[in-house]
Parts: C-alpha cells; structure tokens; sequence
C-alpha cells in the first residue's frame, strides 16, 4: 500500500525581478517577473515523499535535520493538493514522510526554496494523481517556485484575480530555444543571509516609494521588452535589461527603511567587472544579476566563458591549489590577451574573495523518478542518511 515518488527539481534565475506581495497569504505578487531555469544537472534540490497507512506520524527532514511539520506554507501546499486530488483516493489520509536535500548552498540568495517546494509539489502531485498546471500550487510554498514548474525560459503572470486562480507561471521559451546561453554562479558566500526575502518584502511594501513605482510603471514595460528579447536572441538587449532590473531592486532594497543590504564589497567589484568587460567588447557580452544575497548570477553565451573567467580568475583569484573551485560544466583554462589586460586595468582582488564558481546553463523543469536507489527515505519513511 505505501507510494513513494522522488523528484529532482531546478533553481530558476530571475532577470525581471519578484519583490513584494499584494497578498501576504495567497503569495499573489506586486508583478509579474521571469527568470531562466537552470539545469538540475548542477543545481538542484532533491525530495522523496512516502505516503503509507504504516506511518504514524508526519515527518520532514530537511538537508539532513529534522523539522517541524508545524510549517505554514508546507502545509498550504499540501492541503491545496488534497483539494485537487480524488477525494476517493485512499492515500489521502495516510501519514507523510517527507525528505529533502539541496546540493547548493540554502538560504544564502541562491533560490534554494523556490527550487524547495517546486520540487515538493511536483512529487506531491504524482503521489496524489492532480493533472493540470500546478505552478499556483507551489507558488503558496515560495513565490518564486512557480517559475520552477517549468524549463527554459519562465514568466510569473501576477494574475488579476483576487483568490490567485490566475497567477500562475507559463513557459515562453523552452531550453532548447537559446542553447548557446550559459550561466556562471560566482559563490561569494554560502551562509545564510542577514534579512529574509520575506522580511525584506514585507519592510520594502511597507516604506519604498520607489517600490511601488518599479511595480505599477516601470516592469510591465521592461518584461515585454525581455520577453521579445528572448525570442529573438538579442543578448545586448537582454544583458541591458538584466543589469538594469538587477540595479534597481537593489536600489529598492536600499529606499526600504531601514535599509535591506545583500550585496557587499565583492558584489559590487563583480558588477564593475562586467562593466568594464562590456564597455572593452563595444557590446553587452556578459549579464550580472544579483537575487537577496551577496552572489552574482552571470548570464553569458558559450562564445565568451573562457574568455570572460579568465578575466574573473585575474580579479578574483583563488586560494592557491584550491580543489573544486570550478564546477559544473568543465572549461579550458585560457589567459588574458595582453590589449585586454592593459586595457581593462584589472583591479587584482585577495585571494579567496570567490568561494566557488558553477558553470551551468539553462535546464528543464521538474523529473521524478520512481526507482528505489534514487529514494532518500527507506522502507520505513526514515532517511537513508
């Protein structure tokens, strides 16, 4: 009688920014945003959810620690999948184990709960039979999971309606359609971050000024604008928007009172970084966007990332025969062109200013997968490790 799925979903990359809520409750936003979904081969969180009428009692384990199944936003998702589900179907009122892990680091500004619950609802949803969108489902977990239903490239619909029906992420370009795009995490530090996403929404919809314009204003506009951007595989026009949407969340962070800081010292020697290389290259080559925390996401095509780290490498050095600090998709170590090196006048950093580098690049939505030695939970609903 027990069913058991596991599914491995994605972390998503916005370029058009989600922050603050109309509705706390609901998690219906202030406007749209859309991101690109990054490749689970890399980046991703992983859950196993068992269902069965030998369970006791609800468990959840979290990157190996036991928490509270006391948790709100959990359980609205879990409550909104009964809703939807068969009320005929037997697992509905069986106990739940629950375990799930990230392979990046959590709460540290690299969309680790959106890529979370993505993955929870999506594992949720074949265990209980629902068909159809679920994106509204996992948007009740953490906003910005919705977008993490889908591959490719994602837009988040704010929606009209007051129950939320409508605010749901719909797919405007599939991974296969811009295949030369990549993406570089630049790792500056992977611990948790000093203010919430939530706290610092709550703060910014409360007291920013310039948060209530970028919303009403200034995004439609400039999401129509990347939505064309991307269909036509206009990277400068993309880079332009990125950076620029980038700026101004942070600039919004900055007009909340108090003030939510995310980026440091290194966050903003990055962004000159990319300046610098773009105005050498007469043209937008590389794109930085920084979420709530100090990390850069930096979007590129294939043509420039040996190029472009080799010139993170020369401003960022890393610690001296440091292992693992290039990972994901394997790239040939290149020097510096001399014209270059003379003409960026590069501003050599200390060393170990970047813990890692990820070289990954855009990716499908959730996978489930059924076989045992994929699960993390055993035959009794505990963690394998």
């Amino acid at each position: 009688m027990t069913k058991i799925v596991t599914c491995i979903a994605p972390v998503n990359i916005a370029v058009i920014k989600y922050w603050g809520k109309q509705d706390e409750e609901l998690i219906i936003p202030l406007n749209d945003s859309l991101s690109g979904t990054i490749s689970t081969e890399f980046m991703c969180a992983k859950t196993t959810i068992m269902v069965s009428p030998l369970l006791t009692e609800n468990k959840f384990w979290l990157n190996g620690k036991e928490q509270s199944f006391d948790n709100k936003r959990l359980n609205n998702c879990i409550q909104e999948v009964r809703r939807r589900a068969n009320p005929e179907l037997p697992q509905l009122n069986w106990k739940i184990s629950i375990c799930s892990e990230n392979n990046f680091p959590t709460a540290a500004g690299l969309a680790s709960s959106a890529a979370g619950y993505a993955c929870l609802v999506s594992a949720f949803a074949a265990l209980y039979e629902i068909k159809g969108d679920i994106s509204s489902i996992a948007r009740r977990g953490s906003g910005s999971a919705c977008r993490s239903i889908y591959g490719g490239w994602v837009r988040w619909c704010k929606g009209v309606k007051n129950d939320g029906s409508d605010s749901i992420a719909k797919q405007i370009a599939a991974a296969s359609h811009w295949l030369e795009m990549r993406v570089l995490i630049l790792v500056v530090n992977d611990t948790r971050k000093k203010y919430s996403s939530t706290d610092g929404m709550q703060r910014g919809v409360k007291t920013s000024e310039l948060l209530k314009y970028r919303s009403q204003t200034i995004v439609p506009r400039r999401i129509e604008a990347m939505v064309k951007a991307i269909n036509e595989k206009d990277f400068h026009t993309f880079a332009r928007l990125t950076m620029e949407d980038s700026n101004q969340f942070h600039a919004i962070c900055l007009d909340t009172y108090p003030p939510c800081v995310y980026m440091n010292d290194t966050s903003h020697g990055i962004a000159e970084l990319v300046h610098l290389y773009n105005e050498y290259k007469a043209s937008n080559k590389v794109a930085y966007t920084f979420d709530a925390g100090p990390n850069a996401c930096l979007y590129l095509l294939e043509s420039e990332v040996e190029e472009f780290l080799a010139v993170i490498n020369e401003a960022f050095p890393p610690r001296e025969n440091q292992v693992d600090y290039l990972r994901g998709i394997p790239v040939t170590n290149r020097c510096i062109p001399e014209k270059m090196r003379l003409s960026l006048n590069i501003k050599r950093h200390e060393e170990g200013m970047l813990k890692y580098i990820i070289h990954t690049k855009i990716g499908d939505g959730p996978q489930l997968s059924h076989r045992p030695e994929d699960h993390l939970l055993d035959e009794a609903g505990l963690p394998k490790r």
